[in-house]
């Protein structure tokens, strides 16, 4: 910086000029050649939390029912005035969420389909963590549960959450080990459902097992070896089914951890069926049970 002087009328003696202020020495520049990265990173604006779109109006009505924080802005098509479309209006005005009407065009542009429902949501795409007390302790009925012991096919991870949100499921368990992660796949695959199921992981498949057991839920597991016919099996009571990854079936630990086993019959020449179908199956199997 300059170095401070007298003030001055301009004046000083005849044949003299006054001094001009030495010139501000330029910014220090980093090692990387930028400007003071301290100083540039303060006036930054902070980073807006990654984000990710979800569409059709139970997935959208369901987010901004449980997690309201969670969403940033409803894209609603301007053809639509029906009740569902108020309800979500009503919901976003109260909530406090930004809306913005648009063509229909726009929205297929958007997510590449037709199938949104005139509705689709910029969400925060940070997981939150969910653990199974969250669950237990919010049922009102008789509790369906999906566990998967090592799906590690996230194709498969997604056509389950696709089917347990047909089937009313409460949330899906998986251990965080040797199990195929909720990834951009399995979202996709899910078609929606990876909003509207909660999907738990858990450090120990096993001990999980147990205190769903002493929630007072029946715990299990579908394997092919088993003497009883999942059609056996009262499911009008709480009820968690629990079937195994592809190629290896249920761990022993996890089959010792279930109140009991059953097959699904097969009167073909196969001896298996995929996961996603195998918990389909088994799960329509207690909505029948319940009236569903």
């Amino acid at each position: 910086m300059a170095e401070p002087h007298s003030p001055s009328n301009g004046k000083g003696k005849e044949g003299e000029r006054e001094a001009e202020p030495r010139r501000a020495a330029p910014p220090r520049r980093n090692r990387k050649g930028g400007k003071n990265a301290k100083g540039a990173a303060a006036a930054a604006p902070s980073a807006r939390p990654p984000s990710r779109l979800i569409y059709g109006f139970h997935a959208v009505l369901g987010r901004l029912r449980r997690e309201p924080d969670t969403v940033f802005e409803l894209y609603l098509s301007a053809l639509r005035n029906d009740a569902r479309a108020r309800e979500i209006h009503a919901l976003a005005e109260a909530m406090g969420t930004k809306m913005t009407q648009v063509e229909s065009e726009r929205l297929d542009g958007m997510v590449g389909t037709r199938r949104h429902q005139g509705v689709i949501a910029r969400i925060d795409a940070r997981q939150r963590a969910l653990v199974l007390d969250d669950i237990l302790g919010s049922l009102a009925g008789p509790a369906l549960l999906l566990v998967l012991d090592g799906v590690q096919d996230p194709h498969n991870l997604g056509a389950c959450l696709r089917v347990a949100d047909a089937a009313g499921v409460h949330a899906v368990i998986a251990p965080k080990d040797r199990a195929a992660g909720l990834n951009a796949t399995a979202v996709k695959v899910a078609s929606g459902a990876a909003d509207t199921v909660p999907y738990i992981t858990v450090t120990n498949l096993a001990r999980t097992l147990e205190q769903i057991k002493k929630a007072g839920i029946w715990v299990v597991g579908a394997t092919g070896e088993a003497e009883k016919s999942i059609f056996d099996i009262d499911q009008k009571t709480s009820i968690a089914w629990v079937l195994g990854g592809e190629g290896d079936g249920l761990r022993r630990l996890t089959r010792a951890a279930c109140d009991e086993l059953a097959h699904i019959p097969m009167l073909g020449s196969v001896d298996s069926l995929n996961v996603s179908v195998a918990s389909g199956i088994c799960l329509f199997e207690a909505c029948r049970q319940r009236g569903g």
